[in-house]
């Protein structure tokens, strides 16, 4: 595009290279609007899709910064090294959720007993603390908590397996002679890390204790998966979306039913609730933060209890760097923030 080799901006750093998927130079802004900012002389952001040799680079200290740092196994390691300063802070405003959802035009999930059943089998303090490794939180609503709209009064499914399997006996799916009720297949975005795989793999074996029968489907790359997803072709599916500050950009689209489109990260689970509809649609209409959450409380409520997604746990997004830098971004847009203020020490 254009606006790579031709940028035009107000920031702190001008752009002085770009080499597309292989790293970016930025030289210190010497007109920038506020006085003495910023403080670094030169920003070099390296792209490398090789999540071992980015820890290796911060490890040697050859990077001073590796934002976005979510695997459980990294977070250990990086937390028990004495020259790594290791935070979760900044990521309020990117709002990810970990969630499995669920396509409504497909049975059994359909049911929505069904997925009640579901959401009881799955024990989501063990996913946070040991499948997580402790790094994660638990969610139990659209919207990330922490936020300005974020309910605490939504409906939760603390795990209880008798509960799940006697929903789906009245869902009308009684366990076979071998136990089995029904079979299932559960997808997972595939990403640098095998935390989307090992929840799916988590809720695979919580299901077969209640008579479900789950395939792991694993996906090649980005687009196979994406492919599946947007043209409906899923039982269900672990994912990772963002809220992005406000629900009217991160939120609305997953469940307004006249966002049910063939694209990856709309209404992928047609879900349609009118009431629904109209609360996120006066919400978005709404300019006082009072008034809008409001309709937000309501708004998690019923998809609390509806279920087209069941929410399982915050993205553990870190940021890890040097003990050598200072001002480490920590705004609610934490590695995507100016650096205007970051320095070395």
């Amino acid at each position: 595009p254009r606006n790579s080799t031709n940028v035009v901006g107000s920031g702190p750093f001008k752009l002085v290279e770009f080499q597309s998927g292989q790293r970016v130079v930025m030289e210190r802004f010497d007109k920038y609007f506020l006085s003495g900012k910023p403080y670094l002389d030169k920003v070099v952001i390296n792209v490398n899709p090789d999540a071992s040799t980015l820890m290796l680079d911060l490890e040697r200290g050859s990077v001073q910064m590796l934002p976005f740092v979510t695997s459980p196994t990294d977070l250990k390691r990086l937390a028990s090294d004495k020259q790594i300063a290791l935070t979760p802070k900044g990521y309020e405003g990117i709002g990810a959720l970990n969630w499995l959802a669920f396509n409504l035009e497909r049975k059994p999930v359909s049911d929505l007993k069904v997925r009640q059943a579901i959401a009881y089998a799955i024990d989501k303090n063990f996913v946070t603390k040991a499948l997580m490794g402790g790094f994660a939180k638990v969610s139990d609503s659209p919207i990330a908590p922490g936020g300005p709209f974020s309910s605490a009064d939504v409906n939760r499914y603390p795990p209880d397996l008798k509960k799940a399997a006697a929903l789906l006996d009245q869902a009308g799916y009684p366990a076979g002679a071998g136990g089995e009720r029904f079979k299932l297949a559960i997808d997972y975005l595939p990403g640098a890390n095998d935390q989307q795989k090992i929840v799916a793999e988590y809720v695979r074996a919580q299901l077969k204790k209640i008579g479900i029968t789950v395939e792991v489907r694993t996906s090649a790359d980005f687009p196979a998966w994406a492919k599946r997803i947007a043209a409906h072709d899923f039982d269900m599916t672990m994912d990772q979306v963002f809220n992005w500050g406000d629900p009217v950009i991160g939120v609305h689209r997953t469940y307004l039913s006249t966002n049910i489109k063939p694209i990856i990260w709309t209404n992928t689970q047609s879900y349609n609730n009118p009431k629904v509809d109209e609360l996120l649609n006066t919400a978005g209409g709404i300019l006082e933060p009072t008034k809008r959450k409001a309709y937000y409380e309501t708004f998690q409520k019923i998809v609390t209890e509806e279920l087209p997604i069941l929410f399982v746990n915050v993205v553990p997004f870190h940021t890890a760097t040097t003990r050598n830098v200072g001002n480490v971004p920590m705004t609610i847009w934490g590695p995507m923030s100016p650096y205007d203020e970051v320095y070395l020490k």
